[in-house]
């Protein structure tokens, strides 16, 4: 018998995850060439207790090969139903690890504290699961998201920031101070045709102007509102995101279907529907959502809505902030004013191989991450024109160039190797449809 008959052959990636304590192998499939699972792993649901309430916290992982580099992608949502790689998984050809956030359905502890959601209480989340595979994974690590999503990998870099090599960051917003908003100056005047936003301002206050028969519309349809206090107070609010939606999602090409003065309920029934959708702002809607709600209300921040060009058409004057969106029986703690504040320090004075992408008419990168003068190895950039699904793919060449060098280098991947056309955003952007970062 020839000596490699009986050497034991290297252990299956699956019988690897098998053997990580706490982790369970949910189901698997491929992608390509690539094999898939979708996992579970026991977290803590306060991990300042750790032998205290745990939960199961869902993720997925696309596995090419142990020795090639993985990428930690967080949505911070819900878990996507499609496993795929983002762009930087593409441009390195590596393995991708996706985690739903903590308190995101059915990762949520019963029952369930919601003073432990908070920003570092995910980090610590993505830490020990980085812990973990690193045992399987020995290369280099980068951590990556898009929005909010983008904001979660700042935020477990800030707390352990060596746990992965470089963070790559899509459309993050920063709201160092919640107070001092510039969200609405910035839609007032996005874009190269002041007259289109005219012409939204001009939307808005039409609907109001219709809103009895839009609210008949809308109960015809069957959508519920309990959780705004009726149809009339979800209606402002959505009146309210509809210049912010249509900014963060199209393009200035589109402005030409903004319907003009004097538009029939009809058409702005239609504008509406396919800009924000009717269904987004009712029970059903934000639901799936509160928690994002809960931790704009309470960490992260918000974008005060402008209420200026509809002000005298308003019958509930500032309702449209995460308090509404989120069932009274979850108590609000105190708004904490530091932890944003502590994450904009740690980037601007502490922080290294960071790469920011915004989106030039994206209302969520009107307030973005700023490198500062303690940055090291880190860059930033913005897409001319883009909106709320910019990516490196879709930047000048000069600085596409600059920004997938960083990254191969950060990975540890010579540019020889082959990469994928990375030409569509680094999420659906069906995910991230409501008003959030």
């Amino acid at each position: 018998m020839g000596v490699a008959s009986v050497a034991s052959a290297a252990p299956d990636i699956k019988d690897r995850i098998a053997a990580i304590p706490g982790v369970r192998i949910i189901s698997e499939g491929a992608s390509g060439t690539a094999r898939t699972f979708v996992l579970g792993m026991q977290q803590p649901a306060d991990h300042r207790k750790p032998r205290g309430v745990r939960f199961e916290q869902r993720f997925s992982l696309l596995h090419k090969a142990e020795t090639k580099p993985m990428v930690l992608h967080t949505s911070g949502y819900h878990l996507s139903g499609t496993i795929s790689a983002s762009e930087p998984a593409r441009l390195v050809d590596g393995n991708q690890i996706s985690v739903e956030q903590r308190f995101f359905t059915p990762s949520r502890p019963s029952p369930a504290d919601w003073d432990d959601l908070n920003i570092w209480q995910a980090a610590s989340d993505h830490h020990r699961i980085v812990a973990a595979f690193k045992k399987i994974y020995g290369a280099r690590w980068l951590s990556t998201g898009a929005s909010k999503g983008g904001m979660t990998s700042v935020y477990h870099r800030r707390f352990f920031p060596r746990d992965v090599d470089a963070t790559i960051a899509y459309v993050a917003p920063n709201d160092v101070v919640n107070d001092r908003d510039v969200y609405g100056e910035f839609i007032r005047n996005v874009g190269n045709d002041p007259t289109c936003n005219r012409r939204l301002e001009g939307v808005q206050r039409q609907i109001l102007q219709h809103r009895d028969a839009i609210v008949s519309r809308l109960e015809a349809k069957g959508y519920t509102y309990k959780q705004f206090g009726g149809a009339h107070r979800a209606l402002e609010v959505l009146v309210l995101d509809t210049p912010f939606t249509f900014w963060q999602y199209g393009t200035q090409d589109q402005c030409v279907l903004v319907p003009g003065s004097g538009a029939s309920v009809d058409d702005l029934w239609t504008f509406v529907d396919k800009t924000v959708g009717w269904d987004l702002y009712t029970d059903a809607g934000v639901a799936p959502y509160e928690t994002y709600y809960y931790q704009a209300g309470t960490q992260l921040g918000w974008p005060e809505a402008d209420e200026s060009a509809v002000r005298d058409l308003l019958r509930h004057p500032g309702v449209s902030v995460p308090r509404t969106m989120v069932p009274a029986s979850i108590e609000f703690p105190r708004f904490d004013r530091h932890a944003m504040k502590d994450i904009d320090r740690w980037v601007r004075h502490q922080g290294s191989r960071l790469l920011f992408v915004n989106g030039q008419n994206d209302p969520w990168s009107a307030e973005p991450f700023r490198l500062g003068p303690g940055t090291r190895d880190s860059l930033s950039f913005v897409v001319p024109g883009g909106n709320h699904g910019a990516n490196i793919a879709k930047l000048p060449e000069r600085e596409r160039a600059a920004a997938t060098a960083a990254v191969l280098r950060w990975a540890g991947v010579s540019a020889s190797v082959a990469l994928s056309d990375a030409d569509e955003g680094p999420d659906s952007l069906d995910a991230l449809r409501a008003r959030r970062g």
